[in-house]
């Protein structure tokens, strides 16, 4: 949440997955900044911000506790765990060596409806971009990532990239938002779909170390 008091947290619906749509939403917090590193939140405040009870929320601390995102302070809630430069460094290096030849493998399996569902995803993520939902934002993002990654049929590729990026921290993506720089960068999903449509997977390959350079260039500064 930022120094105004606002915040980019939204009102999650209740449904049958509420523990795993506020697991969901509170790692995206967590991984975009919006729930800052070292600091500490009570899950009957953050229950209060998602418009449901602190079972849930509690529950779902307990989940990012053991992906080691927060840490559990008995009587006091949960404090979010700070990464330093030379995790993030770490992170960017093997998402470098894992997606970008991924991404050139699949671009021939993803057939029409496929990139329909990319296309769909790109866009949402353009537009939480241009809306500044950092959070839906992060989401968007992860779960577009992911759909490429699985045509590789390598299940233990995706969960090492998942866990990989939930240990993110993009904690400049907030300025990046209000500058409407974010949006820009965004519209590469879009370019990148365009890219494997074509079947051009080699320029799909590039395109998608450029935009992970973005993580460590520009997203994850303060």
């Amino acid at each position: 949440m930022d120094p105004q008091g606002t915040s980019h947290l939204t009102v999650v619906k209740k449904n049958i997955s509420l523990r795993e749509t506020v697991t969901q939403a509170l790692r995206a917090a967590v991984i975009s900044g919006e729930m800052k590193p070292g600091e500490v939140y009570s899950a009957p405040t953050l229950g209060k911000r998602f418009g449901v009870s602190p079972t849930p929320v509690r529950e779902a601390m307990l989940d990012l506790a053991k992906e080691g995102l927060v840490i559990s302070l008995p009587n006091k809630g949960f404090r979010v765990t700070e990464v330093s430069d030379e995790d993030l460094d770490d992170i960017a290096a093997l998402r470098l060596l894992i997606e970008p030849p991924t991404v050139k493998e699949v671009t021939p399996l993803i057939d029409g409806v496929g990139l329909a569902r990319l296309r769909e995803m790109a866009a949402d993520i353009v537009d939480y971009a241009g809306n500044s939902d950092l959070i839906g934002y992060t989401e968007a993002d992860m779960k577009f990532h992911l759909a490429i990654l699985e045509y590789s049929g390598n299940r233990r590729l995706v969960s090492l990239i998942a866990d990989l990026r939930s240990h993110t921290r993009l904690l400049g993506l907030a300025p990046l938002a209000a500058s409407g720089k974010l949006r820009e960068m965004a519209l590469e999903h879009i370019e990148l779909v365009d890219l494997i449509e074509a079947g051009k997977a080699e320029e799909a390959q590039e395109l998608m170390k450029v935009h992970i350079g973005h993580v460590r260039s520009e997203w994850a500064q303060q």
